[in-house]
C-alpha cells in the first residue's frame, strides 16, 4: 500500500513520469487523433422492411416475463432514431456506423445494420449523402462490405488487435442515437470474449461508451489504427454500462478479403452438435477422470459427416489439434468446405482415426420471429392474428404445439377482448379445428351468446379454453 504522503523525491518523480502519458490523454490528448480519423467515419442509413406483427406481439406478451431480461441482456446495436415500429408491411429507417478502408469507396460496417435493407445510403462527414452498394455480407462474423462512388475518400488502416494490450487506451467513433459523429474513449478491458450468439468470434471488450447507432464504427488505438469493429453491448437497460464488444481487426481483414473477391465467405462445417465433457462422462466414456474432447449429441441426417461420426462418439481432435467445447467451432470454420481432415474419436472404448469431409457452414437464420409476417384482421372477432412459426411458439413457451395463430392486436371493446384474449396469446383451435393458417379464423361467423366460439388459447405456456360470445365475460 502507498503511504499517505510520498516523502521520497525519487519515487515521486518516477510516479509522475509513469502517469504523465495518461494525464496527457485525459487532458485532450485524443484531439489530434480524432482530427486525423474522423473524416473516414460515416453514418450508414438504411430503409428497411417493418418487423412482423407476430414479432411485436411476442415482444409485448413476454416483456414482463423472467426470460425478457435474458433476451435483452445481449443486444445488437441495430438502429438509431427513426427505426420506430412501422405498421406491418410498411418500411422504416435505421442507422448505424461504418468507416472507409480504401480511398476508392470501400466501407466496412456490421451485417446486421444492412441485412434485408430495401436501400442503403451513406452519409459522409462532409455532409454528402450517397447510395451504397452492398458488396457482400458475412453472417458468421457480422461484417458487411459496402462501396460508394464519392470521389477520393480518406481511409483508415485495418491493423491488428495485437497492437493493444489489456489496459491500453482505445477510442470508439460512431453515430450513437443518431446524434451525429461522437467520440468516446476507454481502455481495452479484455480480449478473447466469446458471446453465446457468436461462438466463432473472440471479441475484444472495452469500457469505451458504445450505444445504439455505434454498430459498425471503428475501435481505434491511440495511433489511429483500427483494432476492431464495434458490434455489440452487454446491457440490462439498452444503454451503455461499459461492456462493449468489437470484432478484432484481423478477423475483419480476412473476411473483407473474401467478400471483395467472392461476395461471401466459405467455412467448414461438420454437421454435428456437441456438449462439454465432465469428469463423470470422462470416467464412463474415456475410462479416466480427466475430461477431454467433446461428446457428440446429434449428427445431421443429411450432413457431411453422416455415416462417419456417431451420436455418443467423443471427438478428441481435428487434424492434430485437440478440441474443447470452446475451440471446436473456431477450428472447423477455418477449414475450407470440401476439404478432408482426419479426426480422432473415442467410440465404445476404442480410439479411432476417421477421415471426414467438411461441408459448407450454413448462414445462421435471420431473426426467426420476423418470419411470422404481417397480420390479418378478423372482423367478426375484431382482432388481428398472424401465423406462428416454430420460433414464435418457442418464445411463447409452446414449443410442442403445431401451427397456431398469434393475437397481434385487439379492439378494446370487440368480442375477442371481451372474452379475455390478450395480445401475444397463441390460438391453436377454434372448436375442435386446429388452426394452421390465418384463413382458418378470418372467416368465422360472428359469435353470440347462443352460438359462442370456443377457442383453445395458450398464454405463457399454459393452455386453456375461452368462449367468445360477443359480450363481456363475467
Amino acid at each position: 500500500m502507498l503511504p499517505d504522503r510520498l516523502t521520497s523525491p525519487t519515487l515521486a518523480c518516477a510516479l509522475f513520469l509513469l502517469l504523465e502519458p495518461l494525464a496527457d490523454a485525459a487532458n485532450g490528448g485524443y484531439a489530434a487523433l480524432v482530427k486525423q480519423v474522423a473524416p473516414s467515419v460515416v453514418t450508414v442509413l438504411v430503409e428497411e422492411n417493418g418487423e412482423s406483427a407476430a414479432q411485436r406481439a411476442v415482444e409485448r406478451a413476454t416483456a414482463d416475463s423472467p426470460d425478457s431480461d435474458a433476451r435483452a441482456f445481449m443486444r445488437r446495436m441495430l438502429s438509431g432514431p427513426g427505426g420506430g415500429n412501422p405498421p406491418p408491411g410498411a418500411s422504416g429507417s435505421a442507422l448505424g456506423s461504418g468507416f472507409v478502408i480504401s480511398a476508392d469507396g470501400l466501407i466496412v460496417t456490421n451485417r446486421h445494420v444492412v441485412a434485408g435493407a430495401r436501400s442503403v445510403r451513406v452519409k459522409l462527414p462532409d455532409g454528402r449523402e450517397v447510395p451504397a452498394q452492398v458488396i457482400g455480407l458475412d453472417a458468421t462474423t457480422d461484417i458487411a462490405l459496402l462501396r460508394v462512388s464519392a470521389g477520393r475518400l480518406s481511409a483508415l488502416h485495418l491493423g491488428s488487435s495485437d497492437k493493444v494490450s489489456i489496459g491500453d487506451p482505445v477510442v470508439a467513433i460512431g453515430n450513437p442515437f443518431g446524434l451525429g459523429q461522437s467520440v468516446t474513449a476507454g481502455i481495452l478491458s479484455a480480449r478473447g470474449r466469446v458471446l453465446e450468439e457468436d461462438p466463432y468470434i473472440d471479441f475484444l471488450q472495452t469500457d469505451a461508451a458504445i450505444n445504439l447507432g455505434n454498430s459498425g464504427g471503428p475501435l481505434l488505438s491511440t495511433d489511429g489504427v483500427v483494432v476492431g469493429v464495434n458490434t455489440a453491448i452487454l446491457t440490462p437497460s439498452g444503454g451503455s454500462v461499459g461492456l462493449g464488444f468489437a470484432i478484432p481487426a484481423e478477423t475483419v481483414t480476412a473476411v473483407i478479403a473474401e467478400l471483395q473477391a467472392h461476395g461471401k465467405v466459405s467455412r467448414g462445417y461438420l454437421g454435428i452438435e456437441v456438449q462439454a465433457m465432465t469428469p463423470g462422462l470422462a470416467r464412463v466414456l474415456l475410462g479416466r477422470d480427466t475430461p477431454a474432447g467433446v461428446l457428440i449429441t446429434a449428427v445431421e441426417p443429411t450432413g457431411p459427416t453422416t455415416g462417419e461420426l456417431m451420436v455418443g462418439d467423443v471427438l478428441l481432435s481435428v487434424g492434430s489439434t485437440a478440441v474443447t467445447i470452446a475451440t471446436l467451432g473456431k477450428i472447423v470454420v477455418r477449414m475450407r468446405p470440401g476439404s478432408t481432415v482426419n479426426v480422432s474419436v473415442m467410440r465404445e472404448g476404442n480410439e479411432l482415426p476417421i477421415a471426414v469431409t467438411t461441408g459448407q457452414l450454413p448462414d445462421p437464420p435471420d431473426d426467426a420471429l420476423q418470419a411470422g409476417g404481417s397480420d390479418t384482421w378478423v372482423p367478426n372477432l375484431e382482432l388481428g392474428v398472424a401465423k406462428a412459426t416454430a420460433d414464435i411458439r418457442k418464445a411463447l413457451k409452446a414449443p410442442d404445439e403445431v401451427g397456431g395463430l398469434v393475437v397481434t392486436q385487439l379492439r378494446h371493446d370487440g368480442p375477442g377482448a371481451q372474452a379475455g384474449l390478450k395480445v401475444g396469446d397463441l390460438i391453436t383451435h377454434a372448436g375442435t379445428k386446429r388452426l394452421e393458417d390465418v384463413a382458418d379464423l378470418a372467416t368465422v361467423s360472428k359469435p353470440t351468446s347462443s352460438q359462442p366460439l370456443l377457442l383453445r388459447v395458450i398464454r405463457t405456456g399454459s393452455p386453456g379454453f375461452i368462449a367468445v360470445t360477443g359480450s363481456e365475460q363475467r
